[in-house]
């Protein structure tokens, strides 16, 4: 769309939640002239990077009495993208060789990211605009306006009227189960990877892993320096698949997806092998979830799929006064945060206007379709990995900033083919430093770094 005609307005914004997405959208909202009130319920910034010890009293997070852990965070996480390509536009994600107590690593600890996160809430002076320990309790539109109903950890409540709400709450938090056929009569263990924090309580156990991605490859290698063995079950593995994995400890095994188990603690795997297993662990990703919010039944949730969303970020009836911002899953996902923040904002201050609910429907339903004649499962509607370059540069054009570096995008999709093929080594090992050297230029171009890009390529290595 054009620039919008009518002059720039300030509008109240509620932020909810202050991870990455909320500290880069309530920077953005400010710069754009919107007064901002950043709603969080820890007493820290950082979101999902917060690392807590503490798992939720049902391991499988299935009890809707539990008591909720909003961290997903294991102990021995360490990010699986490099870290160029992880930091915000302006703000690089360096290392700091200088502070022994960071992680220089390319592929840094959680503990690194959140400090990162810190590090640009104190730049940009954002914590000035976050209430911590706040919990959004209700948020449903009201004339024009939003109502938002908060709770401290207090027990102090506030009822506010704000002019529009970003979500930016993450979706790490409410776990997807896959149903496993006998599993009710199985009498081992299940946690599911919310709740995974050390490989300690897995001790001489045999233990299956369901998933293979990211988080599924990592934790089955951990399980594996403890565990008597370790089966990976992977449903993007052929029927046949049994496969031993070359690890330190020589005790992991990959196979296709579990048949069916049963109450003598076995488990047939559609492969045809039968192991009698200890523990499960489901490495089976997470539900969207925004308990908090009232539409009156506009907004659903139909198979992981948000539904009207247009662009992953409006519902079209309740734009702009409703956005969220952080849906979609790809790679470059910071820098998703910030080019849907820019994008947010510039709409709520008038100096971009978005299409009509009837054009912004037409467009929904047209990739909605596109996504079934490509045979793409309804769970699959927010995985735009392999468009998102694209998808940012839409956003970028329409809100008038620059487009996404080239180099971003090779780098994530070169990591996530090394992680494939090696994901025991492919955090320390990797063969595109000249995308490396081009980050750094980059970043010196801009004026981002205050030091000659060498000093970050030779102590790097």
């Amino acid at each position: 769309m054009a620039p919008a005609q009518n002059p720039i307005s300030s509008q109240h914004v509620v932020v909810i939640g202050a991870g990455a997405a909320g500290l880069v959208a309530a920077r953005e909202l400010s710069r754009e002239g919107h007064t901002v009130v950043v709603l969080e319920r820890e007493k820290e910034v950082g979101g999902l990077w917060i690392y807590s010890p503490k798992a939720e009293s049902d391991p499988l997070s299935l009890d809707p009495t539990r008591s909720i852990v909003h961290s997903s965070v294991y102990e021995s996480l360490r990010t699986n993208l490099p870290r160029e390509c992880m930091g915000f536009t302006d703000f690089p994600f360096v290392p700091r060789f200088d502070d022994e107590s960071r992680d220089s690593r390319r592929y840094p600890s959680h503990m690194e990211v959140l400090a990162y996160l810190q590090d640009f809430a104190r730049e940009f002076n954002l914590e000035e605009m976050v209430r911590f320990e706040t919990e959004v309790v209700r948020v449903e539109p009201v004339n024009g306006k939003w109502r938002v109903w908060s709770k401290t950890s207090c027990g102090v409540s506030h009822d506010e009227i704000f002019d529009a709400v970003v979500v930016c709450s993450g979706h790490y938090t409410e776990p997807n189960v896959a149903h496993i056929p006998g599993i009710k009569s199985w009498p081992g263990k299940q946690i599911h990877s919310h709740n995974y924090r050390v490989p300690d309580p897995f001790e001489n156990e045999v233990v299956v892993v369901i998933g293979n991605f990211a988080s599924g490859a990592d934790i089955s290698r951990d399980i594996a320096k403890v565990a008597k063995e370790v089966h990976i079950a992977s449903r993007a593995r052929e029927p046949h698949t049994y496969e031993k994995i070359s690890v330190p400890q020589d005790n992991l095994w990959m196979h296709s997806e579990i048949d069916t188990t049963h109450e003598d603690g076995s488990i047939v795997f559609k492969n045809g092998k039968v192991i009698i297993a200890d523990s499960i662990v489901y490495c089976t990703g997470y539900k969207y979830n925004f308990p908090f919010l009232e539409t009156n039944g506009y907004l659903r949730i139909d198979e992981k799929r948000v539904e009207p969303l247009y662009k992953h970020v409006f519902p079209p009836a309740l734009a702009p006064g409703l956005a969220f911002v952080g849906l979609p899953a790809m790679g470059i996902v910071f820098v998703m945060f910030e080019i849907q923040s820019k994008w947010v904002a510039a709409v709520l201050s008038g100096r971009v206007t978005l299409p009509s609910t009837d054009k912004m429907m037409e467009d929904i339903n047209a990739w909605y379709a596109s996504l079934d004649a490509l045979g793409i499962p309804k769970r699959h509607t927010h995985t735009i990995g392999r468009i998102q370059s694209e998808y940012l540069n839409w956003i970028a054009k329409e809100s008038g900033c620059e487009l996404v570096e080239r180099w971003r995008g090779q780098e994530v999709d070169g990591g996530y083919l090394r992680l494939v093929a090696h994901p025991e080594t492919y955090r320390d090992e990797w063969d595109d430093d000249e995308l490396i050297e081009e980050a750094y230029n980059d970043f010196s171009k801009k004026k981002l770094i205050s030091v000659d890009p060498s000093y970050y390529l030779e102590n790097g290595r």
